[in-house]
């Protein structure tokens, strides 16, 4: 197993749900994760093996692609980007709002309805 193989299962490991969103065509556009956990969205959207970017947003934000407010990004290759995500802290409770989940494009005209971890 490569680094970044482990890496992704450490994603599912902890909880990041996965979305394939499609282009008009029907082909893959990217790679989604999301994890809702502690009043945070965790999203990464992986490209390729050497584009990819990742953001930590408040719980609260309506877009989790285009959000308002960020705490945390990054991007670059994948494997860094990943490696980055998965050494951020969990946020102490109490300073983010709680939430229950989100939605997720899935295709053109269809969402999917991620639920928060613990």
């Amino acid at each position: 197993m490569d680094d970044f193989e482990a890496q992704l299962k450490e994603l599912i490991a902890r909880g990041f749900s996965f979305a394939h969103p499609r282009d008009a065509t029907g082909e893959v556009a990217a790679v989604v994760g999301v994890r809702v956990h502690h009043g945070v969205v965790d999203v990464v959207q992986i490209y390729g093996e050497h584009d990819a970017d990742a953001t930590r947003i408040p719980g609260d934000e309506m877009d989790i692609f285009f959000p308002y407010k960020v705490f945390w990004r990054s991007s670059g290759t994948s494997a860094a980007v990943v490696a980055e995500l998965l050494a951020l802290p969990d946020p102490e409770p109490g300073d983010v709002p709680k939430v229950n989940g989100c939605w997720v494009p899935a295709r053109p005209g269809r969402s999917k309805w991620l639920s928060a971890s613990a």
